[in-house]
């Protein structure tokens, strides 16, 4: 697949959308366009490999990925939510096992239910940390504890300002050119305001010449205190990425679009994900 193949696909598979929407999805195109422009001959190879260790989570190797959400059509404004997850992963290597260390830091653009406008400011931080064998096995595998950080801006739009902590496992699989596995977790906070998040993420890659890949890694979630039909979101959807080089610096980019399937009230239909991602492999 070229990137001129995706661009068409994407100008036609938005023909029903919103101008508003398109713009983001042509911006997402010429970021692509750019890429595979700025991307060099020579590391294809070793590219190609940094491409499949992007999709392992448990992948010891340093990063620091961007990752930008934007769900579209919030509120009865129809306003548009923006979360830009800055998440370095720390892994430490010891002898028989890997401690892959996860900080996601939330800076959420988020629209006000009762008023036409939004503000902008920090979420609550989550930290991961999973334990995972360093013996090689059919099965890539960890698990650990993930924590809920109370760090978010003074507002209840951007997070509960509670320590909330539970269970987290990665599970993956590599046949081929497949990367396929899943991400699962559960918070419980145990404040003023007592929460109940549970989040699933699945992610299927194949893996393309010139370091190029397909993806789907949709994530649902769940507010178990929530009323039953308030409860999911559940986004179907995927897209496409790759890994390039700007200098000896390796990058990866990948572009998704999402339909929230099943949401709440006060969730968007329309999701975009956008991520840079900087690799730090070892020499």
């Amino acid at each position: 697949m070229t990137i001129f193949e995706v661009a068409l696909f994407i100008k036609y598979s938005v023909g029903t959308m919103r101008k508003k929407k398109s713009a983001f999805l042509y911006l997402y195109t010429l970021v692509f366009i750019s890429v595979n422009s700025l991307a060099q001959d020579a590391p294809n190879a070793d590219d190609a490999a940094l491409a499949k260790a992007t999709q392992n989570p448990l992948a010891a190797m340093y990063s620091l990925p961007l990752q930008n959400n934007t769900t579209y059509g919030v509120g009865k404004y129809n306003r548009t939510q923006n979360v830009l997850n800055v998440q370095p992963v720390i892994p430490i290597s010891f002898k028989k096992f890997n401690l892959v260390n996860r900080i996601i830091v939330p800076i959420i653009t988020q629209p006000f239910s009762n008023e036409d406008k939004s503000l902008t400011g920090v979420g609550d931080v989550v930290y991961t940390a999973w334990f995972s064998p360093t013996k090689a096995s059919k099965l890539t595998w960890g698990v650990g504890p993930v924590m809920q950080i109370p760090t978010s801006s003074k507002l209840d739009e951007f997070g509960t300002r509670e320590f909330g902590i539970g269970p987290s496992m990665v599970a993956l699989k590599t046949i081929n050119k497949w990367v396929a596995g899943f991400v699962i977790q559960n918070v419980w906070t145990f404040g003023d305001v007592k929460e109940n998040k549970f989040l699933f993420q699945y992610f299927v890659n194949y893996n393309l010449p010139k370091a190029w890949y397909l993806v789907t890694g949709p994530i649902l979630t769940a507010n178990w205190n929530a009323e039953d039909d308030m409860k999911w979101v559940v986004p179907v959807g995927g897209g496409i990425g790759k890994v390039f080089r700007i200098g000896n610096q390796p990058i990866n980019v990948n572009a998704h679009m999402y339909y929230n399937a099943l949401r709440p009230d006060n969730v968007g239909a329309m999701a975009s994900r956008l991520q840079v991602q900087f690799l730090f492999p070892k020499k």
